[in-house]
């Protein structure tokens, strides 16, 4: 995600009536009983509300984790095996490769449970509970604070409802905003810090495709990676140790092996990361006008200089694969959103929302005196922010995500700091360990040529395409100083920095300066641009994001009001949702129809030996060759990838594709091109979740890397569950075509 905004269904279908139901909603689990229990039971759910959510026993909920900081993954086994996407345990296997041990090439599996590779840093963190503290939060918060105040009466609250939840226990939390800023939930969680890499498939199966499938139908990915989570003897979350044992999970999820078809029910639950439904016409035109597009150029720049040193060097293109791959993610993911908005026409249809609500609102004075300022305040907002957005995102992609000598030596200004100061020696030299061993990780995946590289080109589209007010003196001085030729900036840079290698850092800090870090040439333009960017750039906006999120929450409020029989949910934010819909094709264009799954076929007509993307290893060959499926496949045929009609988004990669029973059928990695405004409107007849079907999967784990031991592992069930006969015959009827 790859997987990647409300409740406002827009119909594609001109004059016709749809037979099949659009499944929109990333529901609380708190509340799938009162909100969805019974509709999903209709569709062909076999479990109760209570085993899927439940803070009395063990329930789905469970065997779900946050796998690290942005994806989702679940437990198969009773003894910790965690499953998620390829594309999500990329960092890791990637952190494990040399050009000798090439397991992005290769792939890696593990002989046995003493072969498990560590991965310091590396989580998985599970929900305890989730708790409605509205109330509590917003008990001492009135109409007449400013939002600064309104902020902090809600953090003080916050902090205090998160202590006494985790105070004497080992659980963290956090309590976050719904509805913008509406409602408040508190989460509890447990975090193990012991996960460790059991097995990966090579690339040219956990990648297949690579950027050029990335988002796309039919997809032919076996995007899947297994860890495994590691506790103390009795069982307690626990830093790395070989004394470690296997979790012993509260629930972890059967395997289905009986295979899916179109119409069966389907739920996924996972952490959706961000969405913005409730974005208004005035978010949409900036998204359209300035956003989408400021990103895509800038990470164009970095992807083509980065893909050149990777071609060219075996050993830079381990280093930076998943740079690359986390770059290229969300640039081919904005081209693609900016013309779903346009061909769906998102922008008209949102002002006719907003339309709608003002003619709501002007009919009644109490809602005039409640809601009447909403979008006035939220247009204004927009208005001072938009003047600001190209160069917020330029100082995000292209300073602090640009040449990453930047943001490297911006991390040694709290070393100035104390050295500056009158610091206990002690926290000085605890500064430098750390200093010491982040400086380690970071040379191991760097080459000084790419990002010297990266250094000129960033600097050089800065200066040529943000307004000259916009830019820090810095900026302007070095283009005067170098007439423009940014190439000879960055060997400068680079000539006289002290962080440029691994040998340099750790001589200056055995005997660090204050005075050294500030003369810097690296640190000096990390400095100018961040202090111009906070001194000078961002005072300019902060009183109308206050306005917008004053405008929002009004506005979504009133929303809920106008529409009293609608089933609302909030934007995702990271925090578990259950999704729910059917294995269904669809009808992306006038003629065109996606058929719902694909097969190892498709692989091997893709194959082209010539381009990295679309390599077969010669193993996979010779399965497909001798039909050597196992159990697996059903004949003659090997299942690959299906699609269902979720609503999920970026943060749901590695989430499960659980049926009726409440086992394991796939898991979700992509969503699909033709959807990609997904994030901003909900798209019923388009919107499809690409998911890897599990028995492709085991095909992989049993015979092409021969680690049956894993299987082994797992409750295999292999009897399918019956479809709610009146569903399967909806999604029977051939829809009508959709406007293109």
């Amino acid at each position: 995600m790859k997987i990647k905004y409300f409740v406002f269904a827009f119909a594609l279908l001109i004059g016709i009536k749809t037979t099949v139901k659009a499944d929109e909603g990333m529901w609380v689990p708190l509340f799938i009983e009162s909100l969805n229990y019974q509709e999903m039971k209709e569709m062909g759910l076999k479990l109760t509300a209570d085993q899927i959510y439940s803070t009395n026993h063990s329930s789905l909920k469970d065997a779900i984790a946050i796998f690290g900081r942005g994806c989702t993954s679940e437990v198969i086994s009773d003894q910790g095996l965690l499953l998620t996407n390829h594309h999500c345990g990329y960092g890791q296997i990637q952190a494990h490769s040399s050009v000798e041990h090439d397991y992005l090439t290769e792939g890696f599996w593990a002989e046995s449970m003493e072969d498990e590779l560590p991965n310091p840093g590396l989580t998985a963190t599970f929900l305890i509970r989730i708790e409605d503290v509205t109330a509590k939060v917003l008990n001492e918060v009135n109409d007449d604070m400013t939002e600064e105040e309104r902020y902090e009466k809600i953090r003080s609250a916050s902090d205090e409802l998160k202590t006494q939840a985790t105070d004497g226990t080992h659980y963290n939390a956090m309590v976050r905003s719904f509805f913008e800023g509406n409602e408040y939930y508190m989460f509890v969680y447990e975090t193990y810090n012991d996960v460790r890499l059991v097995g990966a498939p090579p690339s040219s199966v956990g990648k297949y495709g690579a950027d050029t499938d990335n988002w796309m139908w039919p997809r032919h990915t076996g995007d899947f990676s297994i860890f495994r989570i590691y506790t103390d003897k009795d069982g307690n979350p626990a830093e790395y140790s070989e004394d470690n044992i296997p979790l012993k999970p509260r629930h972890f999820l059967p395997v289905s092996i009986a295979g899916v078809e179109k119409g069966d029910f389907a739920m996924i639950m996972g952490y959706p990361g961000s969405t913005q439904r409730y974005l208004t016409s005035w978010g949409v035109k900036m998204a359209l006008d300035i956003s989408n597009q400021t990103v895509v150029d800038v990470r164009d720049k970095k992807l083509k200089i980065m893909m050149e040193d990777m071609q060219a060097d075996p050993a830079v293109r381990i280093k930076y694969a998943s740079k690359y791959a986390r770059t290229s993610n969300y640039w081919k993911y904005f081209i693609g959103q900016t013309k779903g908005l346009k061909r769906l026409k998102v922008y008209d249809k949102k002002k006719a929302l907003e339309e709608d609500f003002r003619n709501w609102v002007g009919q009644n004075a109490q809602r005039e005196e409640k809601y009447g300022e909403a979008l006035d305040l939220i247009a204004s907002a927009y208005d001072q922010i938009s003047k600001y957005e190209k160069v917020r995102i330029y100082q995000r992609e292209a300073i602090m995500r640009g040449s990453e000598i930047i943001g490297f030596a911006a991390d040694f200004s709290d070393l100035k700091r104390m050295l500056g100061e009158d610091t206990e020696q002690e926290k000085i030299d605890a500064e430098i360990q750390k200093l010491k061993e982040e400086a380690v990780d970071y040379f191991k995946d760097y080459n000084l040529p790419t990002d010297k590289k990266l250094l000129a080109a960033m600097m050089e589209m800065y200066h040529k395409n943000i307004p000259a007010d916009q830019q820090p003196d810095y900026l302007k001085e070095i283009n005067k100083k170098y007439k423009g030729d940014y190439d000879t900036y960055a060997e400068k840079v680079f000539d006289k920095s002290v962080f440029t290698s691994l040998e340099s850092v750790n001589a200056f800090l055995d005997s660090p300066s204050a005075k050294k870090i500030d003369k810097d040439p690296a640190y000096e333009a990390a400095k100018a641009f961040n202090n111009f960017y906070v001194q000078e750039l961002r005072p300019q906006t902060l009183d109308a994001y206050d306005k917008l999120d004053k405008g929002n929450r009004l506005f979504v409020a009133g929303l809920r009001e106008m529409q009293p029989d609608k089933k609302f949910y909030p934007d995702a934010n990271f925090t578990m949702r259950l999704t729910y819909g059917q294995v269904l094709d669809y009808y992306p264009a006038d003629a065109v129809h996606y058929n719902y799954y694909t097969t190892l076929e498709g692989v091997m007509e893709k194959e082209d030996p010539n381009n990295w993307e679309f390599v077969v290893p010669e193993k996979l060959k010779e399965l497909y060759n001798e039909k050597d499926y196992g159990p697996y496949g059903e004949g003659d045929v090997m299942k690959v990838c299906f699609l269902t009609n979720h609503d999920i988004t970026g943060g749901n990669s590695g989430s499960p594709v659980i049926n009726g029973r409440g086992e394991l059928i796939g898991l979700a990695f992509d969503g699909n091109w033709e959807a990609m405004s997904g994030d901003i409107a909900f798209e019923p007849e388009l919107q499809r979740t690409i998911n890897v079907d599990i028995r492709y999967v085991l095909f992989i784990i049993d015979k092409y890397a021969g680690a049956k031991r894993l299987i082994d592992e797992m409750k295999i069930v292999k009897t399918r569950v019956k479809p709610n006969k009146e569903m399967v015959e909806k999604t029977e009827e051939e829809p009508a075509a959709v406007e293109n």
